[in-house]
């Protein structure tokens, strides 16, 4: 079960019971805990990243990020990697990289333009 309530930002505690002001406090409790990603899924972004590098090396350095349309067209590529996937076939022939791993660059891709996208509305 979740501290998070919907509307409600979770209270800085340190999570030994320490006040703010005593030696050795640390205020990260109800913090995005990354470490749990970064160490948890250390294989499958390993896979993510070559995939990357396979496309920065194709186009450029993170190029992905000014093609017109991109959420769509990201979209449409996470989709045709995992039919591709369900339909038997593991690895993409021009990558040599599973198809697993292309759908999840592209559905990184993707969600990284929404938020960039949800930003800039917000600030508009």
């Amino acid at each position: 079960m979740s501290d998070y309530e919907p509307g409600l930002e979770p209270q800085e505690t340190d999570p030994s019971g320490k006040s703010q002001h005593e030696v050795g406090a640390k205020l990260d409790h109800g913090k995005n805990r990354l470490a749990l990603v970064l160490g948890g899924f250390t294989n499958a972004l390993q896979a993510v990243g070559e995939v990357g590098t396979f496309g920065a090396n194709k186009y450029t350095d993170n190029g992905w990020k000014s093609v017109e349309n991109g959420t769509e067209r990201y979209t449409d590529a996470m989709l045709r990697h995992q039919f591709k996937e369900f339909a038997g076939e593991i690895t993409d022939p021009d990558s040599e990289k599973m198809h697993a791993a292309h759908t999840a660059w592209n559905a990184l891709a993707r969600l990284e333009l929404l938020l960039l996208e949800e930003k800039v509305a917000a600030n508009a």
